[in-house]
């Protein structure tokens, strides 16, 4: 990718991997900042800007074909002021502009094409560019030369385009809300359309492309334990198995891929996200939780090993992604010959190994074998001997070319991956889960927030940098809160309440209610968007909706429930009966809409917290708050809970107290006693 022989530009002091690839180039690059603006202006040429991620296949297709050719960069370096901007740096950039290529062109993706005025006002967007045109798609060269002489002949004209552009775009950016208030009726509505949508065969809410989102099948978990609907179950059930017995799962490696180019999830894009797997684990777990299948344990498992093996930093973050290509070719990495398995099994075991994962002499992938489990209907049984072939495979695999990883973290991923660390170390009961997420707690708090508190974006090389936008966050305190429940350690409830508070005064819309993207205190943009849909990762104001509702349910704390009823009523009067696009925002809504179970457990030792913590992993409730009162931080937890004063030993034994809504059950002495009367009022 670097091309050594050029001298560097701007972007080899940066510490964005993706940064770092393009610095070689013969391009003038800049970094997004304010030398780029002020030479634009002083130099008076419009600006270009490329907007793409390090691990982003086409990415990689357009550098090569145009940022390293000399010819594109000529007309770049004479006639623009070129800027390269990592989209997992500055996702509240990446959002203003993806926006308007959306609204101007109808689609959107990366690479990332805009070109704008010497102030950021764009008037050209898109993604992808061949060099020269080809097959109907205009090539980057005319494109940039056009635009040149417009520059020179018309700019007015640009610059009014501009202008309109904008004007016409404000709604885009900040989305209106109705009268509409929240209401079971949102919930119904998801369901319906993602039961409309369903794929019966193969599971999945949507025609190839097929993108996992987690925060669906959970959302039909939470439905089906509220309405006890069936149908809801098997979505998810039959979505989770064609997910992990195609190639979208790593059957050597582990871990999942970003998106199946299929509807059977055979053939991947087979680069690896930090944010999938975290999400893919919750939902996995949680749907364990419900069925009991030893399958989804195994694939929880086998999913966080693959974050530990390769995405895990020594500090104790996590990195962001592994990439798709190898040698330069996508998927090149992943796929075998039935030969080649043979000569490092042997005959006997490659043919066993051969037919288990369906590897061909036809292949599945240009030639080659995507290991899967479709043809397999003994998918769902442990196999030991399989297993021991495929690590002989994985380590044969680690020999080849190395995949690129891009090693910056992120708090909003880390935010993720701590949530789902939380919840396995909650149902699955082993303490490395545990210890991963508070080391990554430790790590975020001891290099990512500055001396007044503020939280910061992205880490890397010792460097701190950018000022955390809603979904870091949203995105944390989801984790610190799901560490909270599987510990219940006090800190940590602690950490959740203080950064709910920062981010209600740094994002809050006292108006028009929602949270904006990026902060008060931020840098202005043109726009200033609030995010609601839930995408592949879901939105800010959809997890701070949902934190902010448990917050309330734990802590009584009446602020708290008023900023995520308003959040909540924005949104639904916002989507304009497109529930099933907003699948983050339905889990709080369903945790708000239903009667939260309170149980409050004052104890003596130690001893007992583990009782409780092993009697509630056998069970599945998504309306269950629980909180651990003891001597030794009652002070402290009457102090973030004052209710709590109320409740005590009774006869000097462990007591336990479940409320429902306003009103309690009779204390007792009897956990199993409790927990018999929640089941009963479920």
């Amino acid at each position: 990718m670097m091309q050594q022989e050029n001298k560097s530009n701007r972007l080899i002091n940066e510490k964005s991997p993706y940064l770092i690839q393009h610095a070689y180039n013969p391009i003038n690059w800049y970094p997004w900042g304010e030398e780029a603006f002020e030479d634009a202006k002083k130099e008076d040429k419009p600006i270009f800007l490329s907007i793409g991620y390090s691990t982003c296949h086409w990415c990689h297709v357009m550098a090569h074909e145009s940022f390293e050719d000399e010819n594109v960069a000529a007309i770049l370096n004479k006639f623009f002021i070129s800027i390269k901007l990592d989209r997992e740096e500055r996702p509240d950039v990446d959002s203003v502009y993806m926006t308007v290529c959306q609204a101007l062109t109808g689609s959107g993706g990366w690479p990332l094409t805009i070109i704008m005025t010497t102030d950021q006002k764009p008037f050209f967007a898109g993604t992808y560019f061949p060099k020269t045109s080809r097959y109907g798609m205009p090539g980057l060269i005319e494109i940039l030369e056009s635009v040149a002489t417009q520059w020179k002949n018309s700019k007015e004209k640009l610059i009014n385009s501009s202008d309109n552009i904008l004007k016409e775009l404000g709604k885009f950016f900040v989305s209106e809300s109705n009268d509409t208030k929240l209401s079971e009726k949102n919930l119904k509505n998801g369901y319906n359309q993602l039961l409309k949508s369903f794929d019966i065969k193969y599971g999945g809410f949507s025609p190839a492309p097929k993108f996992p989102t987690p925060h669906k099948l959970m959302f039909l978990l939470r439905y089906y334990k509220m309405y006890d609907e069936t149908n809801a179950l098997e979505m998810v059930e039959t979505t989770l198995g064609s997910m992990y017995r195609g190639g979208l799962f790593d059957h050597i490696g582990y871990g999942f891929s970003r998106y199946s180019t299929d509807d059977k999830y055979l053939v991947p894009h087979f680069e690896k996200m930090l944010y999938d797997n975290a999400l893919l684990v919750i939902a996995y777990l949680e749907a364990y939780e419900i069925t009991k299948n030893p399958l989804y344990k195994d694939i929880s498992i086998k999913s966080l090993e693959y974050v530990f093996r390769e995405l895990t930093s020594n500090e104790g973050g996590f990195y962001c992604a592994q990439d798709a290509d190898s040698e330069g070719e996508e998927g090149k990495y992943y796929v075998f010959t039935p030969d080649e398995i043979k000569i490092i099994l042997g005959e006997e075991d490659g043919n066993y190994f051969n037919e288990y994962y369906d590897i061909t002499d036809e292949g599945n992938f240009e030639g080659k074998s995507i290991p899967n489990l479709i043809k397999n209907s003994n998918y769902n049984k442990k196999d030991e001997k399989i297993d021991v072939l495929a690590q002989n495979i994985l380590d044969y695999r680690n020999e080849r070319y190395s995949l690129h990883k891009d090693d910056k973290i992120l708090t909003s991923w880390n935010g993720l991956m701590i949530a789902a660390l939380s919840k396995a170390y909650k149902v699955l009961e082993d303490e490395k889960y545990l210890e991963y997420a508070k080391k990554a707690i430790d790590f975020i708090y001891n290099n990512l927030v500055d001396s007044k508190g503020r939280l910061f974006a992205r880490y890397r090389e010792k460097e701190a940098k950018y000022k955390a936008i809603l979904d870091d966050y949203a995105f944390l305190t989801y984790g610190l809160i799901e560490l909270y429940e599987s510990s219940y350690e006090i800190l940590y409830l602690k950490k959740a309440i203080d950064l709910t508070e920062a981010m209600i005064d740094l994002f809050f819309d006292e108006k028009n209610a929602g949270f904006f993207l990026y902060g008060k205190d931020s840098e202005k943009l043109i726009a200033r968007p609030k995010e609601l849909f839930d995408g592949a990762i879901p939105s800010g104001n959809s997890v701070a909706a949902y934190n902010l509702i448990r917050l309330a349910r734990i802590t009584g704390k009446s602020l708290f429930e008023e900023i995520s009823k308003d959040v909540l009523d924005y949104i639904a009067g916002s989507i304009i009966s497109e529930e099933i696009n907003h699948s983050f925002f339905l889990i709080a809504s369903s945790f708000a809409l239903n009667k939260t179970k309170e149980l409050i457990c004052v104890i003596k030792d130690e001893s007992e917290k583990e009782k409780i913590k092993d009697t509630l992993s056998d069970m599945q409730a998504f309306n269950l708050t629980v909180i651990i009162k003891n001597e030794e931080n009652s002070s402290e937890l009457e102090e973030l809970i004052p209710y709590t004063k109320d409740y005590t030993l009774k006869d000097n034994k462990a007591t336990y107290y479940l409320c429902e809504g306003n009103s309690c059950f009779p204390p007792t002495n009897n956990l199993n006693e409790i927990l018999a009367k929640f089941h009963k009022i479920k």
